[in-house]
């Protein structure tokens, strides 16, 4: 061999620079989905070749003392990298997991996290890692994310006036927060659009049957409703709803689960709300359909069986009455407006390779 010609490839030659590397800190009885997802988008992105092979991309799970971490649903995960020996990283991701009284991290990986920031790493929160950020004093003067499912709970220990609860991911800055679910892998896929290239992210999410991808701006499904309560077992109440859209329950049965009576609780949404509890039932159910409506190709039925209603013609008669409009017709009134999603904007990242 000549001393000027190339060695063969994969012998001698310099692996590729990473394009997007990524730490993971893991609450104990952390979310699986949100971990899963997230990282295997940046699997799929991360060798064209599809065989997993972490060459544009890679990722670690820290740990204090290697121990495996536990699930919220009993599947533990054995981190591969001491906290003492941690690299250089893109992003630190924390998991959040099941809410409790006990400490999610501990304090060695909490005053890893906040060093990190401190150096200017983008900090990202998935699922209740938002709370354990907020408890880090890393989202203060920042905007952030959480499910609706877990927005009273935020706000009953935060009292945090910057919480968006009604978008998949938010991204302000250096600090990027995601609702979790399937939100982690469209936040996933907007880093690796980001780092490695649009077609990299679109692989990955069509790889894991996700047909496009979602800006953070996206409405969260079961987002709140419009109606805002201040009355703590008017919140409960309406939580409850938001968790039994597809199976409605009674009034009676509400307030039998909330352990007050059913007048009692009709008393307090008139209150609170100047609505009883059955209309603002209703009214959670219709946003629902209206939204899945807006957000894919499902048909009336399914959408109709998803929010409570017994079929297609059920929902289109009561979303005429209430709203003035069929299914068929809101459809046809938004053939053509949202267009593609815009991509967030007015972030502080880590540039992208070559810009």
């Amino acid at each position: 061999m000549s001393p000027n010609a190339l060695p063969p490839a994969g012998r001698g030659a310099a692996p590729p620079r990473k394009r997007l590397s990524v730490a993971f800190l893991l609450a104990d009885r952390f979310t699986l989905s949100a971990f899963a997802n997230f990282v295997d988008v940046l699997r799929l992105a991360a060798d064209e070749a599809d065989r997993s092979r972490p060459i544009l991309c890679d990722w670690s799970v820290l740990s204090a003392d290697m121990d495996a971490v536990p699930s919220s649903c009993g599947v533990r995960v054995q981190p591969d990298t001491r906290l003492r020996q941690a690299g250089a990283y893109d992003y630190i991701v924390v998991v959040g997991g099941l809410i409790g009284d006990e400490v999610a991290l501990g304090a060695e990986a909490i005053g890893f996290l906040r060093s990190r920031a401190a150096a200017g790493v983008p900090v990202v929160g998935l699922c209740t890692g938002v709370f354990i950020l907020h408890e880090a004093g890393l989202l203060e003067g920042y905007r952030a994310c959480v499910s609706w499912f877990h927005h009273q709970d935020f706000l009953d220990r935060f009292e945090e006036r910057q919480l968006v609860a009604d978008q998949i991911f938010v991204v302000d800055r250096d600090r990027l927060t995601c609702s979790g679910g399937h939100g982690a892998a469209h936040l996933a896929a907007f880093l690796v659009e980001r780092h490695v290239g649009q077609s990299a992210a679109i692989k990955s999410l069509n790889i894991m049957m996700i047909d496009r991808a979602l800006s953070g701006e996206q409405t969260q499904p079961g987002q709140q409703s419009a109606r805002r309560a201040r009355d703590p077992l008017v919140k409960k109440a309406l939580l409850t709803m938001q968790q039994n859209v597809q199976v409605p329950r009674t009034v009676a049965a509400l307030a039998e689960g909330l352990g007050v009576g059913r007048r009692s609780l009709e008393r307090r949404f008139l209150a609170d709300l100047q609505a009883p509890p059955a209309r603002v039932y209703l009214e959670l159910r219709l946003d629902r359909a209206l939204a899945l409506l807006r957000a894919g190709p499902a048909s009336v039925a399914d959408v109709a069986l998803a929010t409570g209603f017994c079929d297609a013609p059920h929902l289109a008669r009561v979303l005429r009455a209430e709203r003035g409009f069929t299914p068929g017709e809101y459809r046809k009134a938004q053939a053509g407006h949202g267009g593609p999603e815009e991509p967030a904007v007015g972030v502080l990242l880590p540039r992208r390779e070559g810009a």
